[in-house]
């Protein structure tokens, strides 16, 4: 099920992106793909965002398309910090609080300016590996720098 760009996905939507969004492997030359994909579909859309690529913590790729600023790179380390620390999207570890109630600030206790639930960073998860690394768009609204990198993760999987 698509949900429309600008309309939040539901905690089930966004867990059912993740399962599907698995990958078979995740190479240097995967980073590469995904990465300029994701910088053509930006520049089609005169997005102006900062895309971030990691395997652990090695950056395989980023690129700061026209428009971005030094803030987007924040926002880009702060939401990874949430995959990196949940091993799941940005938007669903946000949308799992907002559905108990509370707000990740509240239940997380964590720093504010180290870490934002907000949609743009997706866990790259390899079959029979689990999550090795992180793919995070940011300068779009969350939802749809969310949108972004699941559409690309969509083409790359095939």
């Amino acid at each position: 099920m698509t949900t429309p760009a600008n309309t939040t996905p539901t905690v089930a939507e966004l867990e059912a992106q993740e399962a599907r969004l698995t990958l078979p492997h995740f190479t240097y030359d995967d980073a590469w793909a995904l990465g300029t994909l994701l910088v053509e579909l930006a520049r089609a859309r005169s997005a102006p965002v900062a895309i971030d690529i990691r395997r652990g913590a090695q950056q395989l790729f980023h690129c700061a398309l026209p428009g971005s600023t030094a803030d987007n790179d924040a926002w880009i380390d702060r939401k990874r910090r949430v995959v990196e620390r949940y091993g799941a999207a940005s938007l669903l570890v946000g949308a799992r609080c907002r559905a108990k109630g509370t707000t990740f600030e509240e239940s997380s206790r964590l720093d504010p300016d180290r870490y934002a639930a907000h949609g743009g960073s997706f866990p790259i998860a390899v079959e029979g590996a689990g999550v090795i690394g992180t793919v995070t768009v940011s300068g779009l609204p969350q939802v749809e720098d969310h949108a972004l990198v699941v559409e690309a993760l969509e083409q790359l999987r095939g």
